[in-house]
């Protein structure tokens, strides 16, 4: 077990992930800890993070965060799917929706009797029993019980880690301005005992959290943890982003992700303006291609200068080291295809609250928190993988993806889907088999064949079981309003809001 009691936490850098850390210690242990960020305004941060996922809302209701608020303050929006196009082939198009899809039994899915009612000739499409999917092919959007809709957000990243420091700072964070010169071990143990900032300014702490970004400054470059590299499945290894002026006046509830032929893009529209970006492998685009593509793509006028983002797909061999906990960009990195980093910056900070060693650090805990934390980025790695390597495109880049050999849990899946239309969830996955099922079948995986029980039913009980389901979300989906008429009525924000920080003409 290594050092005593904890009580000074110094969080390594500011951005999406180093605030999400700073406001969740001192707003859970504000009356046992000291919370210290470091961050320089002279380090640019990746600042994309503009698409999340669902379990955004279960953070926020963990911390007391109301969601117009929320809204107003980040000139949110509202995100029920993500529409896949171009990526199974030019011209293909399918919804990624949140939410659950039909209705099952404790031993067969929805999607059982769907595909049961497909063999038997019946037409539709399995998005069709999905509110949340036929909401967004509507452009509509409102908060609604019966049926339930499940949605995450569009918001502004730069002004969503405003939002965090005006709500939490006040709960205890010493914010502290300056470059980290110097990272200061403890000669015997290793441990991180204090920062050393470029004025000489000396920043101590018992547990430090490392959102320094992808240099892992305290996890890679003092501790030398060491990273799983993921880039032979996950071949994007750079992306250019931009933010445009909204041409839309009735901007979609869904994130755009659109395949070209080296990569994909991103299309995401918040209250003042759109974020969009291209990801892309350098091998087959360069850079000033990628930049050109993406300004001819965007089709609308850029707000500031595109910027460029070099990653590499991976993980930290492992997130906590010592006395240093690895946090967004500085624990490794999944490409944002499905709009996953902010997701497990709030997961990981919400693992550590509940396993926090304010005693100590024994082994015990860094193993449990190190294992939870690689089977979570596995599975979204996972998942993330699918969506490339089940393609029927011609391009290079492309046709590798389909011919690569798949980490053996992906293999799994898919052939358990393939052979018999099963797919599994196990506690704590982000990606619920209902995700699973719509990625699967919209990449073109179809099951050679799928559970007997629907076979019991005649015509006229699937027709209307069918009927159910389907009849309900077409009666709510008209009643809905586009998402710009909610959002102005919901939580539209002051123009002042985003009029500092509009860059200068």
């Amino acid at each position: 077990m290594g050092t005593d009691r904890i009580r000074k936490v110094v969080v390594a850098g500011g951005g999406t992930a180093g605030w999400i850390a700073a406001s969740t210690l001192a707003y859970q242990l504000r009356e046992q800890l000291e919370v210290t960020l470091v961050e320089s305004s002279a380090i640019a941060t990746v600042g994309v993070g503009e698409a999340t996922v669902p379990p955004i809302r279960n953070y926020h209701r963990f911390m007391n965060i109301d969601e117009q608020e929320f809204l107003r303050a980040v000139a949110g929006g509202f995100k029920l799917s993500i529409s896949f196009e171009n990526f199974v082939r030019p011209g293909h198009r399918y919804i990624h929706p949140f939410g659950i899809t039909g209705k099952g039994t404790l031993v067969a899915g929805f999607e059982q009797f769907w595909l049961e009612s497909v063999r038997r000739g019946m037409q539709s499409e399995l998005h069709e029993y999905s509110l949340e999917a036929m909401a967004s092919l509507a452009d509509r959007f409102a908060i609604v019980d019966d049926p339930k809709i499940n949605y995450a957000y569009h918001m502004d990243a730069a002004l969503y880690v405003k939002f965090l420091r005006e709500k939490f700072q006040p709960c205890g964070i010493r914010q502290v301005e300056g470059k980290i010169q110097q990272v200061r071990q403890n000669p015997d143990s290793g441990y991180v005992e204090a920062l050393v900032l470029e004025d000489g300014q000396v920043i101590e702490g018992d547990f430090f959290i490392d959102c320094t970004g992808f240099r892992g400054l305290l996890i890679e470059q003092t501790l030398k943890t060491g990273y799983e590299d993921w880039n032979h499945w996950l071949p994007c290894d750079r992306a250019i982003a931009v933010q445009t002026r909204s041409v839309d006046p009735s901007p979609v509830p869904y994130t755009r992700a659109i395949a070209h032929e080296a990569g994909w893009r991103w299309h995401i529209p918040v209250q003042h303006r759109v974020g969009c970006g291209l990801v892309y492998d350098s091998r087959y685009m360069s850079d000033d291609e990628a930049q050109a593509k993406l300004l001819r793509d965007v089709g609308a006028e850029p707000v500031k200068d595109p910027w460029q983002v070099r990653f590499r797909t991976g993980r930290r061999l492992k997130a906590w080291n010592r006395n240093v906990v690895a946090l967004g960009l500085a624990s490794g990195f999944i490409e944002p295809l499905e709009s996953t980093s902010i997701h497990l910056a709030m997961s990981a900070v919400m693992k550590l609250v509940e396993l926090f060693p304010s005693e100590g650090i024994p082994d015990s805990l860094v193993n449990l928190y190190n294992d939870t934390c690689r089977r979570e980025l596995e599975h979204v790695r996972d998942f993330i993988v699918l969506h490339y390597h089940a393609n029927q495109r011609t391009e290079k880049m492309w046709t590798d993806c389909r011919e690569m050999k798949l980490p053996d849990s992906l293999q799994l899946r898919i052939d358990a889907w393939r052979d018999r239309a099963y797919v599994w969830y196990e506690p704590g996955e982000l990606f619920a088999t209902t995700s699973w099922i719509h990625v699967l079948l919209g990449q073109g995986i179809v099951p050679k064949q799928h559970h007997p029980l629907p076979r019991e039913l005649s015509d006229a009980d699937l027709r209307r079981l069918l009927d159910s389901i389907r009849g309900p979300i077409e009666r709510t989906v008209p009643q809905l309003p586009p998402q710009q008429a909610f959002v102005d009525r919901y939580c539209k924000a002051a123009p002042g809001v985003w009029d500092m920080h509009r860059p200068a003409a």
